[in-house]
């Protein structure tokens, strides 16, 4: 059965306005029994307005009425002529302005070590375009000489798990495709350890020549011949 239109505030008008039971009212909204308990005892839906599915044509009095006599029976949705409404499929992830910058290095670094994704899987996931992930493959992207492969999750484009899955997809459908003994990528400049320079008047450690082995030889001659 389809859901109606705002079920928790379909719900608050039936709690108000009918006889009907939790069961009835939770099946017919497709809400838990225990959160339409809530909502008739004010811990939930505080402050939500009621909405008569009767008016909008989800419900008609006599159904409720047939339903109020007994508590066995379920509500069935109205038939209307009017078109459901749709789910939209969601566009491309929006990234910030803050860092769009970084999307061609994410991009970079999803190339070299994830080429089984797909360009639309690309798109998804950092939102780009395939006209700029065609550039970033073929380095005719105006930066290319200044890219440095960087990972999308640890720049906050996008979720490990976001990234998983698609890979995961990417892996079942391109095993061809799966980049193998791929050389790490650099530490970017802020976590590089730098070595201390010398301050003045610092002594150097001279290191300590070892003796030889033929140093050895010639002591213990020595030490036969006396």
């Amino acid at each position: 059965m389809a859901q109606p239109l705002m079920p928790k505030a379909t719900a608050v008008w039936l709690i108000d306005n009918t006889g009907l039971s939790f069961r009835q009212i939770a099946a017919f909204t497709e809400l838990h029994e225990l959160e339409i308990q809530a909502i008739a005892d004010g811990d939930v839906g505080q402050g939500i307005v009621g909405l008569d599915p009767v008016a909008n044509g989800q419900l008609t009095k006599e159904e409720i009425a047939r339903c109020e006599k007994d508590p066995r029976e379920f509500l069935k949705m109205a038939k209307t002529d009017l078109p459901r409404p749709r789910a939209q499929s969601k566009g491309a992830r929006y990234t910030p302005v803050s860092k769009r910058q970084d999307r061609p290095n994410a991009i970079a670094w999803l190339l070299k070590h994830h080429p089984e994704l797909s360009d639309a899987q690309v798109c998804k996931l950092i939102g780009t375009t395939k006209d700029t992930i065609g550039k970033i493959r073929d380095r005719t992207h105006w930066n290319s000489a200044n890219l440095t492969p960087r990972n999308p999750v640890t720049m906050g484009l996008c979720s490990e798990l976001d990234l998983e899955k698609q890979v995961v997809i990417a892996r079942s459908k391109n095993p061809e495709k799966i980049a193998r003994d791929v050389e790490p990528d650099p530490l970017p400049e802020e976590l590089q350890i730098n070595p201390e320079p010398d301050y003045p008047g610092k002594k150097t450690e001279e290191k300590k020549e070892e003796p030889k082995t033929s140093d050895y030889m010639e002591a213990a001659e020595n030490l036969f011949r006396s």
